[in-house]
C-alpha cells in the first residue's frame, strides 16, 4: 500500500525563534494520522528543528543538498552532513531550484545518486510551466524530467523515492490545477513508471501534488486515486492550515 505523505516546504522563511514557535504550534495541532508528516525548515534550523521534534512523529527533512561528499563548494551541504544531524530525507528538483539556480536534469541525477548512496530518501520534484501546459506539451515535459533524472536507476531505488508533481504555473500564483488535472497527470506519471519498471513498482511509489494546496481544496485533491499527498508551500507556514491539510485524508 502506498504511503500517504504531507510535506511542508518552508522555503527561505523563519529564523530560529520563528522556527521554534511554529514547531510548538505544530505539536499542539498534531493529531493521530496515518499519513507521514514532514517539514523542511531552512538549513540553518534543521538541527534545532530535529531536536525539538525528537518525540514527535513529524519528520524534519532538507530542502536541498549537493552531489559531492565534500570539497570546495562554498555554501553547500552534503548528504553525509545532513545524515549526521539526523536528517534522512531531502527534496530535490524543486521548480525554484531549477529556475533560479539553473539545476538541470543531469545535475539532479547526480544529486539523486548521492542521496541514495547515503541511504537517504528523496522527494523528487518536477512539473511543467504555463507555456508548456497551453501548448499541450505537459506530458512530454514531465516525462522527460522523470526519465532524464531517474531512469538510470534500478527498480530497487524506488523504495526510497517519492515523486512530487508541481505544475509551475500553480506555485505561489493562487492558481491550482483542478483535481481532475492533478489526477490525469498523476496517472500519466504512474504509467510512465510502469512502462519502465512494471506495475508492481509503479503502484508502490507515492506521488504528491505540489501546487497551492490549501485546506479548502486538499480533501478533493487527495481523494483522487493516484494522488498520495501533497508538497505544501505557503500553507505549511501556519500550523492550523497545515494540519487541516494533513487531516484532509
Amino acid at each position: 500500500m502506498r504511503k500517504q505523505i504531507v510535506a511542508g516546504n518552508w522555503k527561505m522563511n523563519n529564523d530560529l525563534a520563528q522556527t521554534e514557535s511554529l514547531i510548538t504550534a505544530l505539536k499542539n495541532q498534531a493529531k493521530t494520522t496515518d499519513a507521514e508528516v514532514m517539514i523542511a525548515p531552512t538549513s540553518t534550523n534543521l538541527w534545532a528543528a530535529n531536536n525539538a521534534l525528537k518525540q514527535s512523529s513529524i519528520e524534519v527533512i532538507a530542502q536541498n543538498m549537493h552531489f559531492a561528499e565534500n570539497g570546495a563548494y562554498t555554501g553547500e551541504v552534503s548528504a553525509s552532513m545532513l545524515k549526521s544531524i539526523g536528517v534522512n530525507t531531502v527534496i530535490l528538483g524543486h521548480s525554484e531550484r531549477r529556475e533560479y539556480f539553473n539545476e538541470t536534469d543531469e545535475l539532479l541525477a547526480k544529486k539523486v545518486d548521492a542521496a541514495l548512496a547515503k541511504g537517504m530518501r528523496v522527494i523528487f520534484c518536477f512539473g511543467e510551466e504555463l507555456a508548456d501546459r497551453k501548448a499541450g506539451n505537459e506530458e512530454t515535459i514531465v516525462g522527460n524530467q522523470i526519465k532524464n533524472a531517474l531512469f538510470h536507476l534500478g527498480a530497487a531505488a524506488f523504495q526510497n523515492i517519492v515523486l512530487a508533481y508541481e505544475p509551475v504555473w500553480a506555485i505561489g500564483t493562487g492558481e491550482t490545477a483542478s483535481p481532475e488535472q492533478a489526477q490525469d497527470m498523476h496517472a500519466f506519471i504512474r504509467k510512465t513508471l510502469a512502462d519502465k519498471y512494471g506495475n508492481d513498482i509503479a503502484e508502490t511509489v507515492s506521488i504528491l501534488y505540489g501546487g497551492s494546496v490549501k485546506p479548502a481544496n486538499a480533501e478533493e485533491i487527495f481523494s483522487k486515486p493516484d494522488v498520495d499527498g501533497g508538497l505544501i508551500g505557503g500553507a505549511s507556514l501556519k500550523a492550523e492550515d497545515f494540519f487541516a491539510i494533513v487531516n484532509a485524508f
